[in-house]
């Protein structure tokens, strides 16, 4: 489902726009619409966040900016506490922005795309607190071109690790 939106998204917003698509979360900001925070590159290179609103119109899927910054003017992402697992995280620009992802997942994978994004083209000292590094950087262990199947990934290789040792024998 989120292909198919990814793509509607691409090619009613920013393709017309001429920028590329790269991640979009959906997020909790009203209880009557949907919206989606994206991140795209214009063919400038810059890196935009855009905050798009969701709505049909008969049959017609509409989408519409209601939020417009560049990646240039954040300070800080702030996912709040790292130790569990919520959806919730600030972005810093001028202004704080609090935010509820729809997944503590979609959360990650918006903070990875940012700081991907940051390091390709802008370089800049970008502050992302209370995240688990593991899975926000791409020089960890445990890095993947799949970023979702960390988390199974490093399940099985533990429980790998206890079936092993379970059938090593005991010396007496």
């Amino acid at each position: 489902m989120s292909s198919l939106v990814k793509e509607d998204l691409e090619k009613k917003l920013f393709k017309p726009l001429s920028q590329n698509l790269y991640e979009f979360i959906e997020i909790e900001f009203s209880v009557q619409d949907r919206y989606y925070l994206c991140v795209s590159v214009t063919k400038t290179e810059e890196v935009k966040i855009i905050m798009v609103k969701h709505y049909r119109v008969g049959l017609d899927e509409k989408y519409e900016v209601t939020k417009k910054w560049s990646l240039n003017d954040l300070r800080m992402i702030d996912g709040k506490e790292a130790d569990t697992d919520n959806p919730f995280f600030d972005l810093h620009f001028k202004k704080v922005y609090s935010l509820e992802a729809y997944s503590c997942a979609s959360k990650y994978a918006f903070a990875r795309t940012v700081n991907k994004l940051n390091h390709a083209y802008l370089k800049k000292d970008l502050q992302i607190v209370n995240f688990d590094s593991t899975y926000i950087n791409d020089d960890s262990i445990w890095s993947s071109n799949n970023k979702d199947c960390l988390v199974l990934m490093r399940i099985c290789f533990y429980a790998f690790n206890l079936v092993c040792l379970s059938l090593c024998p005991l010396p007496l």
